[in-house]
């Protein structure tokens, strides 16, 4: 560990007295402390390892990025120690009454100061960095409101990365980051567009699903945040911009500070930004109607799901009366053999992020292999079929894998009855 600390100030652990635990970063919990020998209250993040959060954290230097002080390295109390922000992370202010105060001045601020760090980021930084976890938590805010990227846990230097494991948080994250798939530094486009429209609606994203239910939804439905039709037209734009599935479509970071520059010189733009953040009334059912939409969808997959969870179950128990009634001894083998051709004659399988149950979605499935990490911390593996009549697909739903096979009802053609029902 002593050549990691080469490049930046090492801090002795018992220089440091920990007060209250202050939020959860990528792999770590944050305390607020006070670092003895420079009488000065500090951020510590707690971790088992120290990775390459402070090789990141060790090079950058911007107003709009948390300063870092150094890091503990002393096993097991390994830490990283920044400047604390009294005023705590964007989320919570946005969750709190005070933000009931915000109107177009403010909000174009911090969209330019949260532009501006990304943008130092990707293009001025002495190595480029890739957040991929940039999100609301992620964004603290200082006693004058100014406000600061911080958890670089989850980050990579660009020359470093070609292919990304999935980390950061799903509402957040950009299409190609739930896959797992390689990505370029628009990947942070798109969760900086999330974050704007928190800003603006005040609202968590896909408020009430779980992790694995929005990468669903973001891959394999296109569905995106809800842009109440009353929100000023040129923010409404810059969000949808941010969102484009394409990677490519997306604005580098120096195209939306160029964007909110010539926003800040429209002079009609205050006048419909306070009107729409002080009618939040009007437009709130716009959101709530596209969640409502969002959960119905849910609940007919899964109903689509338990239905066929039954016609697997009737087909094992076909195939079980089968061997009985034809009095045959088969070893494993050959019974494995012969359930896996009648389940291929038979079944279509469906597979992929809860995926869709009609033969045209079964053929658009989610590329690659896909590790994710959902908010319960569970690992689940989501794979992409090559072949739409493979008999080993999956679906996954709540980490749960269930075989699918929905010509098994063809079964009750035969005349065969469940007496069991």
């Amino acid at each position: 560990m002593s050549s990691l600390g080469s490049s930046f100030v090492q801090i002795k652990h018992e220089d440091l007295l920990f007060y209250e635990n202050c939020g959860g970063g990528s792999f770590g919990s944050v305390y607020r402390a006070l670092w003895i020998s420079q009488d000065k209250e500090v951020a510590v993040k707690k971790l088992l390892k120290i990775e390459k959060e402070a090789e990141i954290l060790s090079v950058l230097s911007h107003k709009n990025i948390i300063q870092f002080y150094g890091a503990v390295l002393e096993s097991p109390n390994y830490g990283i120690v920044t400047e604390y922000a009294s005023g705590g992370s964007l989320y919570e202010y946005l969750s709190s009454e005070q933000s009931e105060e915000m109107d177009m001045e403010q909000i174009m601020t911090w969209a330019i100061q949260i532009a501006k760090g990304m943008h130092y980021l990707h293009a001025e930084a002495p190595v480029k960095v890739i957040h991929r976890d940039l999100k609301s938590r992620n964004v603290v805010m200082t006693a004058d409101k100014v406000l600061k990227i911080c958890d670089f846990g989850a980050s990579k230097f660009l020359s470093h990365t070609t292919h990304m494991t999935v980390v950061g948080t799903f509402p957040w994250m950009a299409p190609e980051v739930i896959q797992s798939l390689p990505v370029s530094e628009t990947c942070d486009t798109y969760s900086y567009g999330v974050v704007l429209w928190e800003m603006l609606t005040r609202e968590v994203p896909f408020k009430g699903f779980e992790g694995l239910q929005v990468a669903w939804l973001v891959v394999e439905k296109q569905e995106r945040l809800t842009i109440p039709t009353s929100c000023p037209q040129s923010f409404a734009e810059l969000m949808r911009k941010c969102w484009q599935a394409d990677p490519k479509e997306r604005p580098q970071f120096k195209q939306v500070l160029m964007t909110l520059e010539t926003m800040a010189n429209d002079s009609r733009l205050p006048d419909q930004c306070n009107s729409f953040l002080h009618n939040k009334d009007q437009w709130r059912c716009e959101i709530e109607s596209t969640l409502e939409r969002l959960r119905k969808l849910e609940r007919e997959l899964y109903s689509k799901e338990k239905e066929l969870e039954e016609r697997e179950r009737r087909l094992r128990l076909w195939e079980e009366r089968l061997m009985e009634r034809s009095n045959m001894t088969p070893s494993p083998t050959s019974l494995l053999m012969e359930s896996e051709r009648r389940r291929s004659d038979m079944g279509v399988v469906v597979q992929g992020v809860r995926g869709d149950l009609s033969s045209e979605a079964v053929s658009q499935k989610i590329r690659g292999e896909v590790g994710v990490i959902g908010h319960s911390g569970v690992q689940v593996s989501m794979r992409a079929s090559s072949n739409q009549n493979s008999s080993k697909s999956c679906s996954v739903r709540h980490g749960t894998k269930i075989n699918m096979a929905t010509a098994a009802m063809d079964m009750m053609e035969l005349g065969w009855s469940d007496d069991s029902d």
